[in-house]
């Protein structure tokens, strides 16, 4: 039977994964989230006409000609207004930010002025409405500022705060719960016994999952036992999980024991094993509302499973409309050769030259070594079958978001 296409696991992996519902949350919580709704303005920026300059505020028929002298009246500062009215012939101190006095509606600089005394010469004439900011020169309250579905800058959330929210609604972080299964597994800082190996994987899901949007919930290290291992894929139901992630213990040897777990759990399996190395043993399905993502045990594989597959559906459960990562163009650093039937995604560095990316592949691609992956700035795509390539070659490539 033929593999699952990359393609089509990714369809399968996204079908029905509708944006989790709304929230409200702080300012200060909102940048990179999904807005769940429009956003009107509350109000009128700025709310009534201000000035742009320190200065004064005077009628511009007084200063259409200069000199022009003017008496001073009184004084206007930034949220304390002047209660008095500018008439003809007078001029009010104005600083930055302070709302224009009843019967001003100019500004002159105060580079334009001299004092004498309680009288302002005006050096330099002035046309009306010069270095004022008209009330809405910014937005007007009812005014649809962000639309739901867009992603939140800072920027936005500096927009949502002048138009007078204190939180937004935004899509609920997708919540992933992980874990591991296999003996030969310690928890760094242990000393491992014969045949095991430090467990990895946990840290660079998690920093994935969280940089994509996530909350995340490490549910440890399983050991190989059916019992243990149900007991947590319960675990993950019992916190609510949108996701579970596991890693390891997918494949058929007798100690892979997660699929037969997920099956006693009632796990409505969508695909098994697909056509990409590293990754080929990756496992997708639902149990109830969760979905399961069971990524093969080596840390490379775990990895770029979790590139192409797990930041899409967060993305896509946090309201994103941007969920596959993007491929660009480059060309090879050094050859290749033919493909095979599985879609290929080479660690790579990259360099630029002559206004090109330059992708050079690692010579060795085992999915246990992190040091290249560590290294690395890109996946090289290698399409089922491609031909052998020369360096110098097109190609595309995913870069790695870290």
């Amino acid at each position: 039977m033929a593999l699952l296409s990359v393609a089509e696991a990714l369809a399968r992996v996204l079908d029905g994964a509708a944006p989790l519902p709304a929230e409200s949350v702080p300012l200060d919580d909102a940048e990179g989230r999904v807005l769940a709704e429009d956003l009107s303005a509350r109000r009128t920026q700025p709310p009534q006409d201000v000035s742009a300059m320190d200065g004064y505020a005077v009628r511009a028929a007084d200063v259409a000609s200069a000199p022009a002298r003017l008496k001073l009246v009184g004084e206007v500062a930034a949220g304390r207004p002047f209660a008095g009215t500018i008439g003809a012939g007078q001029a009010a101190r104005i600083f930055t930010g302070g709302v224009l006095p009843k019967g001003s509606d100019t500004i002159v600089i105060q580079e334009n002025t001299a004092r004498e005394g309680d009288t302002v010469v005006v050096n330099a004439a002035a046309a009306r409405a010069k270095n004022v900011r008209a009330a809405g020169l910014d937005f007007r309250a009812g005014a649809v500022l962000l639309r739901k579905g867009r992603r939140l800058t800072g920027r936005d959330v500096a927009l949502a705060a002048a138009m007078n929210y204190p939180a937004v609604p935004v899509h609920r972080r997708p919540k992933i719960a992980i874990v591991a299964t296999g003996d030969e597994l310690v928890a760094p800082g242990s000393e491992p016994g014969p045949g095991q190996i430090v467990y990895s994987n946990v840290f660079a899901l998690t920093a994935m999952a969280r940089r994509a949007g996530a909350s995340v919930v490490d549910l440890g290290i399983l050991p190989d036992r059916l019992d243990e291992t149900i007991a947590g894929v319960r675990r993950a139901r019992a916190e609510s999980a949108d996701v579970l992630l596991t890693a390891g213990g997918a494949s058929v040897g007798d100690y892979d024991l997660m699929q037969p777990a997920l099956a006693a759990e009632g796990l409505a399996l969508s695909f098994w094993k697909i056509a990409m190395r590293p990754g080929k043993p990756l496992l997708f399905g639902t149990l109830g509302a969760m979905r399961v993502l069971g990524l093969p045990g080596n840390p490379v594989s775990a990895y770029v499973c979790s590139v192409l597959f797990l930041v899409p559906l967060i993305r896509q459960l946090s309201g994103r409309s941007d969920t596959a990562p993007p491929t660009e163009s480059a060309v090879l650093g050094r050859a290749l050769p033919a493909n095979d039937e599985r879609a290929d995604y080479l660690r790579a560095t990259l360099a630029r030259a002559n206004g090109t990316w330059v992708a050079t592949p690692f010579p060795v691609q085992d999915s246990s070594m992190l040091t290249p992956l560590a290294s690395a700035d890109c996946l090289v795509i290698r399409a089922p079958f491609a031909p052998p390539a020369e360096a110098g070659a097109a190609c595309s490539i995913v870069k790695l978001q870290d």
